[in-house]
């Protein structure tokens, strides 16, 4: 029944503007006589299929057609100093707790550039790629390091939260140069520590914050910061984490970008749900992981080839280690609508046979 309720709810919600309003005018805005906006909305979305296969020995299935995510978005301004957006994944990964689901609902305080609020669900402040857009991140899924150690799918078993989770976030842009350009940016935020749609279960918060200069035009160097703890029943996990981040995008739309994160903290011995309390000792209390990718313009803003090395040791030892090697490219029909194929090389050291082939194609459109 819940899940009925909130697919109806969604569909509610969704239904008169994705029909009433085309593409070219989806911004509505409403106002007094004679005065600004009050209020602006703008409807968007993205939809990615996807084609999978997987050589690992004994995996099932070997491959498989797959709808990875479907999300559509309401956002804009009220009053002109309040940013606000509301995000609901209505198909794909599921997060644990099941059916459509809200990932992002929060507004935001933007009127001064150097000092903005954000409050309620959003992406956590740690790490440079966690942020980023599924289609933007270039490749089939984020890197290990963020996937494991941002609250994509995290170690400790919290259920997957798409790197989010509740709070407040303070965060601004300083210093700009003669242009306009910030050479500094800062954010700093309070979480519950639970994940999406989940609240609090403890008087104690996660501090999460990040610090980066950016010395000339699309280079960010920055620092990450995470001192917190995930509890299941009266079970405590310690999440202590740091990433070191460098990116430089190029004006040719070339792309660099290499990321190193540490944790420290146990991990619960099974998946959100199962209830166990008991810790994984074959994980121990550390973990890190690292990657670098590059992707490359063979035709400006069109076609791309990449590839990227991601390494990820779940107890920060070499006996087991997961390495990919991951390589492929990408065409852009238009902005909208991209299709792009990779191919992976995974020595996996957990596994009886280390050495298996991934392949994945995927097509993406944005509305």
């Amino acid at each position: 029944m819940k899940k009925s309720l909130l697919a109806l709810a969604v569909a509610a919600l969704f239904a008169v503007p994705a029909f009433a309003v085309s593409p070219e005018d989806s911004e509505q805005t409403s106002s007094d006589a004679g005065k600004a906006p009050v209020l602006t909305t703008k409807l968007s979305g993205f939809v990615m299929g996807e084609y999978n296969y997987n050589g690992q020995k004994n995996a099932s299935p070997t491959n498989t057609f797959s709808l990875r995510m479907a999300r559509m978005q309401v956002a804009g301004k009220i009053l002109g100093d309040f940013d606000y957006r509301l995000q609901v994944q209505v198909s794909g990964t599921t997060t644990g707790i099941g059916g459509p689901h809200i990932v992002d609902a929060y507004v935001e305080w933007v009127k001064y550039k150097e000092f903005c609020v954000r409050v309620g669900e959003f992406k956590r402040a740690f790490t440079f790629e966690n942020p980023m857009n599924p289609i933007d991140q270039g490749f089939y899924g984020y890197s290990t390091a963020v996937s494991k150690l941002a609250g994509m799918n995290d170690r400790v078993g919290e259920h997957p939260s798409n790197g989010r989770d509740l709070g407040i976030q303070f965060q601004g842009d300083l210093f700009p140069d003669a242009g306009g350009r910030p050479w500094v940016h800062y954010q700093i935020g309070l979480y519950n520590g639970q994940g999406i749609n989940i609240k609090d279960v403890n008087s104690q918060k996660d501090l999460i914050g990040g610090l980066w200069v950016m010395p000339v035009k699309g280079m960010r160097i920055g620092f990450f910061g995470w001192d917190g703890r995930y509890q299941r029943g009266d079970v405590r996990v310690p999440r202590k984490r740091y990433a070191i981040s460098g990116e430089y995008k190029t004006a040719s739309d070339w792309q660099f970008r290499s990321e190193y994160v540490h944790s420290y903290g146990p991990a619960f011995n099974g998946a959100y749900g199962s209830g166990v309390t008991t810790f994984n000792e074959v994980l121990g209390d550390k973990a890190d992981a690292w990657y670098a990718q590059v992707i490359a313009p063979v035709i400006k803003n069109v076609f791309h080839v990449k590839a990227r090395y991601d390494v990820y040791r779940d107890n920060a030892a070499w006996d087991r280690c997961y390495t990919a090697y991951d390589f492929g490219c990408d065409y852009q029909f238009t902005k909208n609508l991209v299709i792009s194929a990779i191919g992976s090389l995974v020595n996996d050291r957990r596994l009886e046979e280390h050495d298996y082939f991934m392949a994945d194609l995927q097509i993406s459109f944005r509305f």
